[in-house]
């Protein structure tokens, strides 16, 4: 019987997920994350497993060294930013995320946001929950530009739901698709200059640093809206503070932070033109199974034996 940590929060004894590894003959072991650690705690996570699901907490060389018998590393999502790949590798620990399941989720959040900057629509809830009647003038998305930065599934998901709306929609990547369905694929500073709504759909690392930085939010245009729903490490949050307080920029919307939840002491504080959530995007209740579901089944193939569908430490 194999010892399987299992840290996402939305994962609990008794589902699907547990009981299929459950019915492969493995004990779990619940320990969720909800907040940082303690340090010792953290280091010693991994310690007596077999194998892991994650969560987006980070996973370093010295908890992986301090955990000889872990096999599998599981992401409950798409991210591995904060997992040490190299380390891993070193050691024979496998790493695998789950893509393809939670797209169609994100997509919906990316438009649901720009629903809400273009309509104006956290500003009209308030002001009648606080006894005024606001009669706010939005924004029409049809005919509008959609600039989209990445196009793998996230990014192709947004795109269509982004044509079905309407609206002209510009892509920067390194994999353009020539079934682009309306598409048009462009360069990075076409794209950011273009864009009425600018989604972020690339990952964070690996020597991309802060996509969005002063320059980049400086080149957009200033009736203009960014949405990062990939990585809090593609924007520059004090840069990105100082266009919404200056007018660079006309809005923003953030479901992922370089810091989350988000610290009290942050420069997005207080700012009404930005709509923050919490990392909600990939994280409806039909992409949390499918998400576990893959990590599960990761967990599973490796114990037995057999090459997982989706290893990011190759």
């Amino acid at each position: 019987m194999a010892r399987i940590l299992i840290t996402t929060d939305y994962l609990v004894p008794g589902d699907d997920i547990d009981k299929l590894l459950h019915r492969h003959g493995h004990e779990t072991i619940f320990a969720p994350f909800t907040a940082a650690r303690e340090s010792s705690q953290q280091d010693a996570l991994l310690s007596g497993f077999d194998g892991a699901i994650i969560a987006s907490e980070p996973v370093t060389a010295k908890m992986l060294a301090a955990a000889p018998t872990l096999k599998i590393l599981a992401r409950s999502g798409v991210g591995y930013d904060s997992i040490d790949i190299p380390a891993a590798a070193a050691l024979g620990t496998r790493v695998c995320n789950a893509p393809g399941t939670n797209h169609h989720s994100v997509a919906e959040m990316v438009i649901g946001l720009i629903i809400m900057s273009a309509r104006r629509l956290a500003e009209v809830t308030t002001g009648v929950q606080q006894g005024r009647w606001p009669r706010e003038a939005g924004h029409e998305l049809q005919g509008s530009t959609l600039g989209i930065i990445g196009y793998g599934p996230s990014g192709r998901a947004t795109a269509s739901l982004g044509i079905a709306l309407g609206m002209r929609v510009l892509v920067s990547t390194a994999h353009p698709d020539s079934n682009n369905n309306g598409v048009q694929f462009t360069d990075l500073d076409t794209v950011v200059r273009d864009a009425d709504y600018l989604s972020l759909h690339t990952r964070g690392g690996q020597g991309i640093g802060r996509l969005m930085d002063e320059s980049r939010l400086r080149a957009m245009k200033p009736t203009a809206v960014l949405i990062n729903t990939a990585r809090g490490s593609l924007v520059d949050e004090g840069a990105l503070a100082t266009a919404l307080s200056d007018g660079t920029i006309a809005g923003a919307a953030l479901d992922v932070l370089e810091s989350e939840p988000l610290p009290g002491d942050s420069p997005l504080r207080g700012l009404d033109n930005v709509l923050i959530t919490s990392h909600l995007a990939g994280q409806t209740i039909e992409a949390r199974r499918r998400a576990g579901l893959a990590a599960a089944q990761a967990v599973i193939d490796v114990l037995e034996n057999r090459e997982p569908a989706h290893p990011v430490d190759l």
